[in-house]
């Protein structure tokens, strides 16, 4: 791809789909407009990821505070969840891309989940690209079942709780067998973080965009992929001492 280094390409990418009702708003179209073609944008940033060898990427489909919505617009994205889920796998089985589910199953229609877990067992044997769709998901309930977990262990005497450090409880969570997020995409220029991946988030490059999540599309993805090499990641550290860890002969 053009202008990417594909030596300093993130490892894991995170983002915040936002701007689907916005997006239809502005053409006088209902909510539901928005979130098909923010569906088409979903189908693009994936097609993207795999085709500049991307391990990993996480999309905040569905969170724990969208339950809030109206009921209608909320039965209208299951639905279109589950078409989606339809249409889309021959292309990851094609693309040999691995699915997965981050978040609770407790509220979503059975039948859309029964499509998703299909899906997810097709794919679980391949290794070009790993998706997470957060789905049903909130980042201080991942950290507090990831706890419960824990303190469960400790009750049962399986663990002491001298053992709890933030290593052994990055091990709980859902990400625990993947690296953290490099980079985390919030599109329609909004500045948050919206409960999404709060614990795996600490040091990851931010990047925020005006452009409305459905028209977020290969060109804008590639863009924020040249932002993120164009900075400096320093983990806490002073430049100087990254330049002298450059420096450094090899071990």
């Amino acid at each position: 791809m053009e202008g990417l280094d594909p030596e300093r390409l993130p490892r894991h990418v995170a983002i915040i789909m936002d701007g689907n009702g916005r997006w239809a708003k502005k053409r006088l179209l209902n909510r539901v407009a928005g979130h098909e073609a923010g569906a088409e944008s979903v189908r693009a940033v994936i097609e993207t990821a795999r085709k500049i060898g991307l391990s990993y990427l996480t999309l905040y489909a569905f969170s724990k505070e969208n339950w809030q919505r109206p009921e209608k617009e909320i039965q209208a994205l299951w639905q279109l969840f589950r078409r989606f889920v339809r249409s889309e796998r021959p292309r990851m089985i094609e693309n040999e891309i691995r699915v997965r589910h981050m978040g609770d199953s407790d509220g979503i229609p059975q039948d859309v989940y029964a499509e998703f877990q299909a899906l997810i067992r097709d794919t679980a044997h391949f290794d070009k690209l790993t998706v997470n769709l957060a789905l049903n998901y909130g980042g201080r309930h991942e950290i507090a079942q990831a706890a419960r977990r824990f303190a469960e262990e400790v009750r049962a005497g399986l663990r002491a709780p001298e053992e709890m450090t933030p290593e052994v409880l990055g091990s709980y969570l859902m990400t625990a067998d993947m690296p953290d997020p490099d980079l985390v995409i919030r599109t329609s220029g909004e500045c948050r973080v919206s409960n999404f991946l709060l614990w795996q988030i600490a040091y990851a490059e931010l990047y925020i965009t005006d452009t409305l999540w459905p028209d977020f599309r290969e060109a804008e993805f590639v863009e924020a992929l040249r932002e993120y090499q164009r900075r400096e990641r320093r983990f806490g550290k002073t430049s100087e001492q990254l330049s002298e860890e450059r420096l450094a002969p090899p071990v």
